[in-house]
């Protein structure tokens, strides 16, 4: 008797619960051991018991045969697995259906406005301001990629607004193929480079070399003037010979499968969904495919630093699987004219197998800007978009030339 007053004193005198006897939120399953979605579930859910024991309950119910049918019934379950979130009060907040993953769970609860969620899923590494300043004249940068215009390749597009110049063909027909507006009186407005003389024409009246570079896979486009001189390049460095329209064509054959942006399959991530081949133009948009199709996929996309490939398998609209599992994601920013900033284009994002190889590429880069996020954040930011913003992917901002 003496001992059971004794264990009430802290009750009696207004003592605050522990903090595991606190109501917490709950993430409720009801499922069955038998299905396969339940089965992938399974190791998440026991890893959540385990990590989250202080922030939320984590409970697996069995409603399978021989199962729980009552809970089956109150919570009016339809397709198993069902997966519940319920405030302190069993309250209903949110309910899924399907295999969902651990991001997307405790992203779940980071909507809902529960702190644990924000902080873990918070990553530590970004850089807001370029680390070194870009000497560059302002025309000496390709409107598309960034990168440094070479005269004899350079494209340029006359607009009320100025010249909108490109590194070469390859980046003028991307932005070609980004576009939403009336294109018919681009071409007209389009100027190319003759390689020989650095001197530009309209780019319609030109030849184009189409061979490959030195030292990648990729095709090397040269124009000229002169058709003859163009015949001549060819004993040298090979290739064929087309005109504007060809070119056209050939550069704008193979698209990203999630915003249709025209691409090179050596630069390009590979996605594979329902055992068919398609490319993403950026790690990104390759795993936009998921969001554009609603189909699992494989997304395989080589380390910017070292080359060396991350795969990433979705299920049910998130990640399954990552390999190396380590992998990270970098999320390239540019701010704007009002100061704010949004994503700077597919030529700045990128998959890295390890943090640490993200935080060198990006020492590497000093101009570089962005943040690093998990592979599962940039998944879930495609899966978000509806289908007119899906539409509309890679065809805002940079893309045109105004």
């Amino acid at each position: 008797m003496v001992r059971l007053f004794l264990a009430l004193i802290p009750f009696l005198l207004g003592t605050p619960l522990p903090a595991s006897a606190k109501p917490m939120p709950e993430f409720l399953e009801l499922g069955s051991k038998t299905c396969i979605p339940c089965r992938l579930m399974a190791p998440i859910v026991e890893r959540l018991k385990v990590d989250f024991k202080n922030d939320f309950t984590t409970r697996f119910v069995e409603v399978g045969i021989g199962g729980d049918k009552t809970l089956a019934e109150k919570f009016d379950i339809k397709v198993i697995p069902t997966q519940i979130f319920l405030d302190e009060n069993d309250k209903e907040l949110w309910r899924h259906e399907g295999y969902i993953s651990r991001f997307g769970i405790l992203d779940k609860w980071r909507e809902l406005k529960y702190a644990f969620a924000d902080s873990v899923l918070k990553t530590d590494y970004s850089r807001m301001e370029p680390a070194g300043k870009d000497e560059r004249l302002k025309s000496q940068i390709c409107a598309m990629c960034d990168g440094t215009i070479d005269d004899k390749t350079l494209v340029v597009v006359k607009t009320a607004k100025g010249d909108v110049r490109y590194c070469g063909p390859h980046c003028y027909f991307i932005m070609e193929s980004c576009l939403l507006e009336d294109k018919s009186l681009l071409e007209d407005n389009t100027q190319a480079a003759d390689y020989q003389t650095g001197r530009t024409f309209p780019a319609a009246q030109l030849h184009y070399l189409y061979g490959f570079s030195d030292g990648n896979a990729r095709p090397s486009i040269k124009a000229f003037k002169d058709g003859k001189q163009a015949l001549k390049e060819t004993g040298k460095a090979g290739g064929s010979i087309l005109d504007w329209a060809t070119l056209k064509r050939k550069e704008q054959a193979i698209r990203c499968g999630f915003c249709d942006r025209a691409v090179y399959p050596e630069d390009a991530a590979v996605v594979k969904a329902d055992g068919i081949y398609t490319w993403g133009c950026c790690s990104h948009c390759a795993l936009g495919v998921a969001a554009r199709t609603g189909k699992d996929i494989e997304v395989f996309q080589p380390d910017r630093l070292t080359g060396v490939m991350v795969t990433v398998k979705t299920f049910n609209g998130y990640v399954q699987s990552i390999e190396p599992a380590t992998s990270v994601a970098w999320f390239g920013l540019k701010k704007g004219p009002d100061g704010k900033f949004g994503s700077a284009g597919c030529f700045h994002q990128g998959f890295f197998t390890t943090p640490e190889n993200l935080k060198t590429w990006v020492l590497k880069n000093p101009t570089a800007v962005g943040g690093m996020i998990t592979i599962d954040q940039a998944l879930a930011d495609k899966m978000k978009l509806n289908p007119s913003q899906i539409a509309k992917a890679c065809k805002i901002g940079e893309c045109a030339p105004k």
